[in-house]
């Protein structure tokens, strides 16, 4: 009797453990957000038909949607978030959001597609606002002050996509640049879906977070050896899939180049 006890004992400590190590992971991902700072250029942003958008701002919005579209894409907005559903394709059209108390402007040309998956939810902020909430802070004693490197992209790569707004910081020489947001064949075998989410450019390098997603029913270990294209360095935020379907199917690859996204794939 003694043994069967000390058996389950044993067992129940080891799923404990388990479930511990599981739970940063579903954290990180439930976590992802594409943060976009307002520079008075407007914001390109593709919808997928029937695919609800979440937009955060640093506050209460209103948006103003051309008659035009009054039929094609429904809108609320709700505490400073803003939900987008189109209801049927169209082309490029122009939005304009206004904060309700402060009076400020975001532009936004909005198109829809019928092809396409479910996107991040986005985060508009505005630098150089002490007073919002959502401003990234600045840190006066970062330790690797000096040009961007290969660890630094990655590093703030990661940051943009899973830390707490509070903890986001923008470096002086990182600018964001455009990448399409298709899915396309980085991952070698077929089982892992790749989609781009967002890309910087520093110091004659790039970096770009792509989105991971397991397609199959096995878990998959990811290796940066499967990966097509001339990377300079490849990091998972993690190293292992679960199933499709499991909150944790999806992670993110930061890749550094030499040359934009499209052309090193």
């Amino acid at each position: 009797m003694r043994k069967t006890n000390i058996t389950h004992d044993v067992m129940a400590a080891w799923l404990g453990l388990v479930l511990l190590l599981c739970q940063p992971l579903v954290y990180a991902e439930t976590e992802m957000v594409e943060r976009i700072e307002w520079k008075k250029t407007p914001i390109r942003l593709e919808l997928t038909v029937g695919q609800e958008q979440r937009i955060d701002f640093p506050a209460a919005v209103k948006v103003g949607v051309p008659g035009s579209l009054q039929s094609l894409l429904r809108t609320q907005s709700v505490n400073g978030t803003v939900y987008l559903l189109a209801h049927a394709p169209f082309g490029s059209s122009r939005l304009m959001v206004r904060e309700l108390d402060s009076g400020q402007i975001f532009l936004f040309d909005v198109t829809a597609t019928g092809e396409g998956g479910a996107s991040d939810p986005i985060q508009i902020y505005v630098t150089g606002d002490s007073g919002s909430a959502n401003a990234p802070a600045t840190g006066g004693n970062e330790p690797d002050q000096g040009q961007p490197g290969y660890i630094q992209l990655t590093r703030f790569a990661a940051q943009q996509l899973y830390a707490p707004s509070r903890l986001v910081k923008d470096r002086p020489g990182i600018v964001r640049v455009p990448v399409a947001r298709n899915a396309v064949d980085l991952v070698q075998g077929g089982t892992v879906q790749a989609t781009p989410l967002v890309a910087w450019r520093a110091n004659g390098l790039y970096v770009t977070a792509v989105k991971l997603t397991n397609r199959t029913d096995q878990p998959q270990t990811l290796d940066p050896r499967d990966l097509r294209g001339a990377w300079l360095t490849a990091t998972f935020q993690h190293y292992r899939l679960l199933p499709k379907g499991d909150e944790a199917d999806t992670t993110a690859v930061y890749l550094v180049s030499a040359r934009p996204f499209e052309v090193t794939l």
